[in-house]
């Protein structure tokens, strides 16, 4: 299923390819060869990064997939199983298998899947601030390999996620802040782009939309300079009640970073029905309509297992009228 105008977008799985001329191959020229092949793989490494069919996704529940996820949603994010405690929360000992079943779902149903989260100040295994700073930058990049090396068809990942908010224990490890101010982050993202090179790499924050856009703006200049930055998240949480032209106006400041914008983890904690309704028809058009926002994902649809109390979707198995005016709104 895809939405508004990205349903005639080509599936994901479909890459680009270039094949090598036949009359190359004949002449057995290997200098001719040789150019075909770097070229070859120049538009290969230009093309593993086009852009995403554009989406509006959500989250597991429960650290599952629900079964009528693909009814509503194109886009899967993984709420808790992708963060490294989850995986390692044992030293040597990699849990995979809430990441396989939901890789696995988003394959089988043609979905851009969003690993959420490579480097994050919160939900760090327990043993890592006890071990040397060489040996926690050893053990970082050993976790950001061994994810991609698993899932290598990932194409999209929010590779720091809050550096504004949730500084790692082992963030001096990784080069603390250095000349750039940031160089911890920037070492996330040369180490992501080494060992995922084809995912697009995100950096992704809260009050990104509210009152921190200038300083999250700030660090995403540092690592797009560092030519790293592939796309940006900004994060939707508690902006029901945020006056619609500072909503705006946000947005607009983030699309001067000329780089896809993903409003990553989009809620709205209301109970009445009527008004979750309203503020999801106020704002909701103005992600949807802007071109510099490349996908939604909204955080979490059934009622009792958001993280939000009242921001569910579906209660009691009926979709809320927020989702009802949602599936209107996207497939008038």
């Amino acid at each position: 299923m895809q939405h508004g105008t990205a349903s005639n977008a080509p599936p994901l799985a479909r890459r680009h390819r270039v094949r090598r001329p036949a009359s190359l191959l004949a002449t057995g020229v290997l200098v001719a060869a040789v150019c075909a092949w770097q070229l070859t793989n120049a538009v290969k490494a230009q093309t593993a990064r086009t852009p995403l069919p554009r989406f509006v996704g959500n989250v597991t529940t429960n650290g599952a997939v629900s079964p009528d996820f693909a009814t509503y949603w194109d886009q899967l994010t993984p709420e808790n199983e992708g963060k490294w405690e989850s995986v390692e929360r044992t030293r040597n000992q990699m849990d995979w298998s809430g990441l396989d079943a939901a890789v696995q779902f988003a394959r089988a149903h043609n979905m851009p899947f969003k690993e959420h989260t490579l480097v994050w100040g919160r939900q760090v295994p327990a043993w890592v601030a006890d071990l040397p700073k060489k040996q926690q930058a050893a053990e970082v990049e050993e976790w950001i390999r061994a994810y991609c090396e698993r899932y290598p068809d990932t194409a999209m990942i929010d590779v720091v996620n809050e550096p504004d908010h949730a500084t790692p224990v082992y963030a001096e490890a990784l080069g603390g802040a250095g000349r750039s101010g940031y160089d911890w982050v920037l070492w996330s993202f040369r180490t992501a782009r080494k060992h995922c090179p084809k995912a697009q790499l995100i950096l992704n924050d809260y009050d990104v939309l509210r009152i921190d856009t200038d300083k999250f703006i700030a660090i995403a200049r540092v690592v797009k300079r560092a030519k790293l930055l592939d796309a940006i998240g900004a994060q939707a949480h508690d902006i029901e009640s945020e006056p619609l032209a500072e909503l705006q106006e946000n947005l607009k400041k983030l699309a001067a970073l000329d780089v896809p914008i993903y409003i990553s983890e989009y809620d709205v904690d209301e109970y009445d029905d009527e008004k979750q309704q309203a503020i999801v028809a106020e704002q909701f058009p103005v992600f949807w309509e802007s071109p510099a926002v490349a996908g939604i994902t909204f955080w979490g649809y059934v009622d009792g297992a958001t993280w939000k109390s009242h921001a569910g979707l579906i209660r009691d198995g009926v979709p809320r009228p927020a989702l009802t005016w949602l599936m209107n709104y996207l497939h008038r």
